[in-house]
């Protein structure tokens, strides 16, 4: 007969471990003798052996008990999905970690992959990262707002990129942040903010429901004033000419289209 430190060692496992399959009714615990202690024969040794091969093999201690009962077709039928759920775990887990990668870059910080890709092509435009970081901000927002269409946006974002007036409005944007107060260079930037939006309105592309309300609209203009000294400035050279709205074009002078933009 064993001691419960002799049966933990035979079997591989350590006398706290014994205890616990105790606790949980995995392993029997004997009667104590007439000296006091527990002492246990080879079937213990036996079954707490099993015990330990299936918990090492991964088995949840929950089903432990039931494949050590079962017969051989239920043992098989039982590890088989044991194994499906090993594998669905292994999966999330590696779904995790790449998460994890992902987020070691930074920007997939709440940001979905056609945004960081997006950004990305900015990068290769040679768009100062300063001016990406800002903008990066902005489509944390954004796509919180509208996670379900944000790619959609995005693809939209793409097809602007094709157009030589929006890379050369990039370049201006990214160069700004260093600009002298009444740096001429402003003007151009609002000759190519007009042309892109008379674009948008005569493609119908403004007025639609963009999925984001009007106070959401505004935290977005106002954090585009305070991102730059020469924000306000465009913006007020746009209203000159009869413009109004940044993140949703509010009014369009009459004189650039024939008709008015939808009311939003």
């Amino acid at each position: 007969m064993l001691t419960i430190s002799r049966l933990a060692a035979y079997a591989g496992v350590t006398v706290r471990a014994v205890r616990h399959y105790h606790r949980i009714g995995l392993l029997p615990e004997p009667a104590r003798d007439r000296s006091g202690y527990r002492t246990y024969d080879a079937v213990a040794v036996v079954r707490l052996i099993r015990i330990r091969t299936l918990a090492d093999a991964g088995v949840p201690l929950a089903r432990v008990q039931e494949l050590l009962d079962a017969g051989t077709k239920e043992f098989a039928g039982g590890v088989q999905e044991i194994d499906k759920a090993l594998r669905a775990e292994i999966r999330r887990l590696q779904d995790t970690r790449g998460r994890l990668a992902r987020l070691a870059a930074g920007e997939h910080l709440a940001l979905p992959q056609s945004v960081v890709d997006y950004l990305d092509r900015l990068r290769g435009l040679g768009v100062e990262e300063r001016y990406i970081e800002m903008e990066r901000d902005a489509w944390i927002m954004i796509a919180a707002q509208v996670p379900h269409s944000i790619d959609a946006v995005i693809a939209k974002k793409h097809e602007e990129l094709d157009d030589p007036d929006t890379v050369r409005l990039y370049s201006l944007l990214s160069g700004a942040l260093d600009w002298p107060a009444d740096d001429p260079r402003i003007v151009e930037v609002a000759d190519i903010m007009e042309r892109l939006m008379v674009r948008a309105m005569e493609a119908g592309e403004v007025g639609a429901d963009d999925g984001i309300d009007d106070q959401f609209v505004d935290l977005l203009d106002s954090a585009m004033v305070e991102s730059s000294p020469h924000a306000a400035r465009l913006l007020a050279i746009l209203e000159e000419r009869g413009w109004k709205g940044w993140t949703r074009i509010e009014r369009v002078p009459a004189d650039r289209l024939n008709t008015e933009p939808p009311p939003s």
